[in-house]
This record gives structure tokens, C-alpha cells and sequence, in this order.
């Protein structure tokens, strides 16, 4: 007897300073796994030639894991972490740590400001009213109206910049929250301009620093919510102009190259783009509808500018029970302005003119197991102007001008 007491003892002992940490820590783990697996239809390349349809398997829709944690430190004052990563259970992408919205931070009766990537206010701003579809993925709609949503660096270097891209979770963000005043926030966010101290020696110009100023106001309150945003890309492409003259210097021909990363010595100015849009929900009893504007214009020259409006228009009904169903409809007007040239990228835009916009529209059922856990199987439909062919589903291939494109899946998700 006296043996097992000692043996209680000695393992009570060991175990006392951990079951203390445990107590003493806040960290939490969380995340959502998510699987679709889909066929895309991607059009026609030449009349007569069709592309194959094609399977995916992806793991979009915020597919992650991560950890958090907060520390009183008096006063009203505490500091926090988060670390969220993607979690791509295909095993296809591997990527590093804190790929998510992950920063460091104080937060208190002044708000909240922290320091790392995160989704940008204008993102959340629009978030507000994008109801009735995915974001990513074959089931995904933010590609038209938004040039997707998702992970982008305006410093790097190798990773191309995604100008077209206004749902950003931009890196290196110094983020400011206000507090809630009955349902309003302020939100703030800069990016550092790291790209001129790391990467100017290759670009020729160490000048250049690509940066997002990002500003955004919401609301929410009972069934009730509101976005407004305003967002800045300085610096994010230089022109290089193509002049063909003859010999009394009339301009024969002009080509606008616009690069995906930094100015050099070439270059005859760094290019700024410029976005604001709104966006509102509201939920009817078992059905919530919501809709997006955003305004957009990108400097392609020193003298010449492409502008894009888009706007989207959604509903989530939950039938009855678990049974619910979703539906989304995007439009892309025009390019407008005088822009020789277009914005590269999914969801991009043509160079100004007639018949260079697109629309989509999806819907979906999606079947509730718990808070928890769903099923979803939907169709998507994207469609180019006669003029462009910017617009295509998920990983699909290009298409040729005017050509439509299409994808149907189902999708998993789970939360934890």
C-alpha cells in the first residue's frame, strides 16, 4: 500500500506543474476542413476544338487550422495572437505556417491594433453583403465581380501582385478596429513597403514601394448589415511605352506593357490603382438577401486608364430544417476609359471598349447535418462578352472571346 501511495505521489508531483500550465494557457485550436471535388466545362479554344472537360479536387472555402490566444495585461489591456494556416488534406499544396489571417496585437477600450496578414477592411467591408454563393473553388463567384479573394503580397516579388484583386488578405498590415458603437466599426490598414529594401536590386529601382492603403465602415445589428470600403494599390505596375513614329514623329502604333512586379529603369511611371464599393444584407425570416457595388480604375500609362464597375445580387433561403438553397447572379460592365491595354488575372478586365464584360451565376443546396457540418452540390455559369475572355471558373483553362464556361460540384465542410 504504502508502494502505490509513493507511486501517487511522484506522478502527482510530475504532473501538477503541467495540469497548471494547462490551466494557465489560453490557446485555443480551431479550423474547418473542406473538400469539393467537381467537373469544369471550359469551352471552346477554336471553333471545332473543344477542350475536355475536366475533374478537380480542391479545398477552398477557408480550409485552415489554427491557434489563438489572449493575455489580460491589466487595466483593461490584453495582448493576443493568432496563427491560421491552410489545411489542404489533398496533400497537393504544402505550405508554411501562418498563411491566414495570423498577427500579434494590444487590444482595449481604444480597439484593436495588430500587426500581420488579414483579410482587408475593404474585404470585409464587402463580405457584408456577398450571400448566396462560394468565394473559391469550382462553386466559386468572387472571381467576376471582385478578381477573387484570397491570399495576395503587394511586396512580393515572385508572387505577383493580383491587382485585379480587391478581397485581399494582403501581408505585412499594420491593422487598426475601432470599438462597436452600437453596431458601427471603423476599420484601417496599411501595408509595408518592403519591397524597395528586399527586391529593388533586381527590379532596377529602388524607389519603387508597391503598398495597399485599405479603409473601410461597417454595420451590424439584427437582421441588418452594411460595407463601405475604399482601398488604395500605390505603386503596384509600371508602364513601358512602345512607341512606333515616322519620320515627322506622327505615332504609328503604341503598345502598353505592364508588368506583374516592380519599375525599372524603362519604365516611365509607377501605376496606382483605386477601388471603393458597398455592400449590404438583410435577412426576411428564413431568407437573407444581400448585393455588392464596386468601382474600380487602374492607371495603365501616365495619360491612359481602364475603369470597371461589377455587382453582384444573392439569396440564402433555409427551406425548412436542414435543407437550404443558395443563388447568386455577378455582372462586369465595360471596360471604360482610354486603357490600350488590359489587367491580367482571373477576373481581370480587357482594354477599354464595347462587349468587355461578363456575368456568372450559380446555385447551390445545401444540406445542414449540424452547426457544425454540411453538404453542398450547385452548377456555376460564366459568361465573356463577345470582346474578352477574362472570365473563367476556378483552375480552368482560358477560354477564347465570347466563349462560356461552366462546373458543377459538391463540396464538403467541416468546422472544429
Amino acid at each position: 500500500m504504502k508502494k502505490k501511495l509513493m507511486v501517487v505521489a511522484v506522478a502527482g508531483a510530475f504532473a501538477a506543474p503541467a495540469v497548471a500550465l494547462a490551466q494557465a494557457s489560453t490557446v485555443q485550436i480551431y479550423g474547418q476542413i473542406t473538400y469539393e471535388y467537381g467537373i469544369g466545362k471550359q469551352g471552346d479554344a477554336t471553333p471545332g476544338v473543344g477542350r475536355p472537360d475536366v475533374d478537380y479536387a480542391d479545398t477552398p472555402g477557408g480550409s485552415a487550422i489554427g491557434f489563438r490566444g489572449e493575455e489580460k495585461l491589466g487595466g483593461g489591456l490584453s495582448a493576443w495572437f493568432q496563427c491560421e494556416s491552410s489545411a489542404d488534406i489533398r496533400a497537393y499544396d504544402q505550405t508554411g505556417f501562418c498563411t491566414r489571417n495570423s498577427a500579434v496585437g494590444f487590444k482595449g477600450a481604444f480597439g484593436n491594433l495588430y500587426f500581420g496578414r488579414w483579410d482587408t477592411p475593404m474585404k470585409r467591408a464587402l463580405n457584408q453583403g456577398s450571400v448566396g454563393a462560394e468565394e473559391t473553388g469550382l462553386l466559386g463567384m468572387s472571381f467576376l465581380p471582385f478578381g477573387g479573394s484570397g491570399g495576395a503580397d503587394a511586396q512580393g516579388n515572385s508572387d505577383p501582385r493580383n491587382r485585379q484583386r480587391w478581397k485581399r488578405r494582403e501581408a505585412g498590415l499594420t491593422y487598426y478596429e475601432s470599438p462597436v458603437f452600437n453596431g458601427l466599426q471603423v476599420l484601417g490598414a496599411f501595408s509595408a513597403g518592403n519591397f524597395a529594401a528586399d527586391n529593388g536590386a533586381v527590379d532596377g529601382d529602388t524607389n519603387v514601394k508597391p503598398r495597399v492603403v485599405s479603409l473601410a465602415g461597417t454595420y451590424s445589428a439584427g437582421p441588418l448589415a452594411i460595407g463601405l470600403g475604399y482601398e488604395q494599390h500605390k505603386e503596384f505596375g509600371c508602364a513601358f511605352d512602345d512607341r512606333v513614329r515616322d519620320g515627322a514623329g506622327l505615332l504609328l502604333s503604341e503598345t502598353i506593357r505592364i508588368p506583374n512586379t516592380g519599375c525599372n529603369s524603362a519604365a516611365t511611371s509607377s501605376l496606382d490603382d483605386r477601388g471603393w464599393g458597398i455592400s449590404a444584407a438583410y435577412t426576411f425570416g428564413t431568407v437573407k438577401v444581400g448585393a455588392t457595388y464596386l468601382d474600380t480604375k487602374y492607371e495603365t500609362s501616365s495619360t491612359r486608364e481602364l475603369k470597371k464597375k461589377t455587382w453582384t445580387l444573392g439569396a440564402d433561403w433555409n427551406i425548412q430544417g436542414p435543407h437550404n438553397l443558395e443563388a447568386q447572379y455577378a455582372n462586369a460592365g465595360d471596360s471604360k476609359g482610354n486603357s490600350l491595354v488590359g489587367i491580367s488575372g482571373n477576373g481581370g478586365s480587357a482594354a477599354s471598349g464595347s462587349s468587355t464584360g461578363g456575368d456568372a451565376w450559380s446555385i447551390a443546396y445545401r444540406y445542414q447535418f449540424s452547426k457544425r457540418t454540411s453538404v453542398k452540390l450547385g452548377y456555376v455559369k460564366v459568361d465573356n462578352d463577345a470582346n474578352t475572355n477574362t472570365y473563367r471558373i476556378g483552375n480552368t483553362a482560358s477560354v477564347a472571346n465570347g466563349e462560356s464556361s461552366s462546373s458543377y460540384a459538391f463540396l464538403i465542410r467541416h468546422r472544429f
